[in-house]
C-alpha cells in the first residue's frame, strides 16, 4: 500500500524552497535509496543537508513509546521522516512545499504508516490528537507563515491543541552548530 500524499489543502503555491537543486534532489531519490555515491561526489550543501543520514541523529535517540503517533510539522525533504516512521505507528507530515513533499514521499513511499499533507498548518484542522509533534527547523520561521500580531505564540498555541494530554513537543532550532552551517 505505501505512504499517502494528501493534496486536499494545497493552494498551488509553494512557500519555501532551496531553489532548483530540489529538482536534482527529486531525481536522486527517485533513482536510489543509497545516497553514499551522491554524497561523495556532489559538493552542493543542499545535497549534503537533505540526504545525509547524519540528520537522523537529531531524533533517532529519542525513546518513543510504542504504538504512538506523530505530527511532523515542516518535514521538508524527509531527513528525519524515515526515522520517525521506523519508531512510530503513525506519522503525519505537514509540508508547505509540494516539491519538497514529493522528495519526502519518494524517499519514504514504502512506509504504510506515513501520510504527507501538502499545506500550511494554519489551513488545516486536525480532529486527531498526537503523542508527539516535531518542529525541526520550523519554529524560527513561524513569523513567515503565521499571520498574527504574535505569530510564534499563536503557532505554539495552535500546535498544543493537537497534542494528547501527555503528548510531547520536540523542537530543534537551526543554530550555528548545525550540519547546514558546517557545510
Amino acid at each position: 500500500m505505501g505512504a499517502k500524499v494528501n493534496l486536499d489543502f494545497y493552494t498551488g503555491t509553494d512557500f519555501y524552497s532551496d531553489g532548483d537543486v530540489e529538482d536534482d534532489l527529486l531525481e536522486i531519490v527517485k533513482k536510489t535509496d543509497d545516497y553514499s555515491d551522491v554524497l561523495a561526489s556532489d559538493t552542493r550543501w543542499p545535497i549534503l543537508y537533505h540526504l545525509s543520514p547524519i540528520r537522523q541523529n537529531i531524533i533517532n535517540w529519542y525513546p518513543f513509546k510504542e504504538a504512538a503517533s506523530c505530527l511532523e510539522i515542516g518535514g521538508g525533504c524527509g531527513a528525519i521522516t524515515g526515522a520517525l516512521c521506523e519508531s512510530l505507528s503513525e506519522v503525519k507530515v505537514v509540508e508547505l512545499s509540494k516539491r519538497r513533499a514529493m522528495i519526502n514521499y519518494e524517499r519514504h513511499k514504502h512506509y504504510d504508516n506515513l501520510e504527507i499533507i501538502i499545506a500550511n498548518l494554519n489551513d488545516i484542522k486536525f480532529e486527531q490528537k498526537f503523542d508527539y509533534i516535531t518542529l525541526n527547523g520550523v519554529l524560527e520561521y513561524a513569523g513567515s507563515f503565521t499571520k498574527s500580531d504574535e505569530p510564534y505564540k499563536d503557532f505554539l498555541t495552535q500546535i498544543k491543541k493537537y497534542l494528547k494530554p501527555d503528548g510531547k513537543l520536540i523542537i530543534a532550532i537551526e543554530n550555528r552548530y548545525g550540519l547546514k552551517y558546517f557545510s
